[in-house]
């Protein structure tokens, strides 16, 4: 169980770091869709390129972040049920669904996708839009996001079942971000100085 623990380990840190690079992704969309709208509205022009390569970009961020999104268990839930719930049966039922839900479709989807990618790669798949990019790009994204999840879904496996045999804590527990406990800290500590000068200068 201690290897498949350092395997979900170094999962976790591959998502983890994808899926904290992809972020930087939304800033580039929302520049280049900023950059494209004036460029239309100051001088009557657009470019089919700039709208293609917005969505181009959408689809790496919602595909490359999915593995980074089960990883921090934000992807939607209905607890309706599941609230009123031990928390070892939650973990059972993440087991159940993973096993038969989650690894099967993305498996499937990463399967399927992968002849779709190489179709468009052998063939130099064009956009059929004028001044289009090529397609090769946007199909690989499905394979190799699907593939990060398939990763993460192994992972999330390994550590529900490693928490039911008591050898890890609770994988579902959220933990604050680092950096934002540092600035917590640092926020404490600025006020408890401004605290303690006003103190003094009375």
């Amino acid at each position: 169980m201690n290897a498949l623990l350092s395997i979900s380990r170094a999962i976790d840190a591959l998502n983890e770091r994808i899926g904290r690079t992809v972020l930087w992704l939304v800033l580039i969309v929302a520049l280049v869709s900023a950059g494209n709208a004036v460029y239309r509205y100051a001088f009557h022009m657009s470019s089919n390129a700039w709208l293609e390569l917005q969505w181009y970009l959408f689809g790496g961020i919602f595909l490359l972040c999915a593995g980074y999104t089960l990883r921090h268990d934000e992807h939607i839930r209905i607890d309706v049920l599941a609230s009123r719930w031990s928390r070892r049966t939650q973990v059972k039922i993440d087991i159940f669904g993973s096993i038969f839900f989650l690894l099967p479709m993305a498996i499937l989807i990463m399967w399927l996708s992968w002849p779709v990618f190489m179709n468009a790669w052998n063939s130099g798949e064009v956009s059929s839009n004028a001044g289009g990019l090529i397609r090769w790009p946007a199909r690989l994204l499905i394979p190799v996001g699907f593939f990060l999840l398939t990763l993460q879904g192994f992972s999330e496996l390994i550590k529900r079942i490693a928490f039911l045999k008591g050898l890890i804590p609770d994988p579902g527990e959220k933990h604050k971000d680092p950096a934002l406990e540092l600035m917590e800290q640092q926020q404490s500590e600025l006020q408890a100085a401004e605290a303690a000068a006003k103190g003094v200068n009375k």
